[in-house]
């Protein structure tokens, strides 16, 4: 029996003309990782809630593949967590997250990304997200994609906006042990519907993985 037939996730695939995003096996994430390795934001600036590009090696890079990992131990109907490795040009560059609670009854889910230093500022960040937007609506049949950003980080901003998401309120969180606000993202299926102007996209693997999200 191959790998794919026992976690068919493995043969999950999302193409456009530019992305590739991908589910990782341990190769992948040993690329991924030493991507995130070589610098995901300046050190002054923290993009994420959980400050996990603070950690020094070697638990940086231990942290990261158990993160992983837990992402795939925990994978169920009712809570799954799906981690693509985002690739162009078939280099690993990123990740581009989409998890959900609930789903099957919900169909809301959220996003979640971040991409190599050395990769940003290219367009890329946009295409990524509207690729698993387009997934979430299309194949997992969702109702609401949601998103979030500190309002420091106006790269972040510029991509749900231009993704068609809508401001839906202000959190606040811990970051680095000081209170921060996150604006939060919402996009419906008719705002997505009105508003797209993403690329087609090729999927391909999903129908064996339709049971792990809970769809018939």
């Amino acid at each position: 029996m191959e790998l794919q037939e026992i976690w068919p996730l493995f043969g999950l695939r999302l193409r456009t003309s530019r992305v590739e995003l991908r589910v990782p096996d341990d190769a992948d994430l040993a690329a991924l990782i030493s991507v995130a390795a070589r610098g995901v934001h300046p050190p002054e600036f923290m993009p994420f809630a959980v400050p996990w590009t603070d950690k020094l090696s070697p638990e940086f890079e231990c942290s990261a593949i158990q993160h992983h990992w837990k992402c795939r131990a925990e994978f169920s109907p009712a809570l799954w967590n799906l981690c693509f490795v985002v690739v162009v040009d078939g280099k690993i560059i990123g990740s581009q997250s989409l998890h959900a609670a609930n789903f099957a009854t919900l169909r809301s889910a959220e996003t979640g990304s971040w991409l190599g230093m050395e990769f940003q500022g290219r367009g890329i960040g946009k295409r990524m997200r509207a690729a698993v937007v387009r997934f979430a609506f299309e194949y997992l049949d969702a109702a609401v994609i949601t998103s979030g950003a500190f309002t420091d980080n106006p790269a972040s901003h510029r991509v749900s906006l231009a993704t068609g998401y809508e401001p839906n309120g202000v959190s606040r969180s811990v970051r680095r042990g000081v209170a921060a606000e996150q604006v939060l993202y919402r996009l419906t299926r008719d705002r997505w519907e009105a508003t797209r102007t993403d690329e087609p996209l090729a999927v391909e693997g999903f129908d064996a993985c339709r049971p792990m999200f809970g769809l018939n």
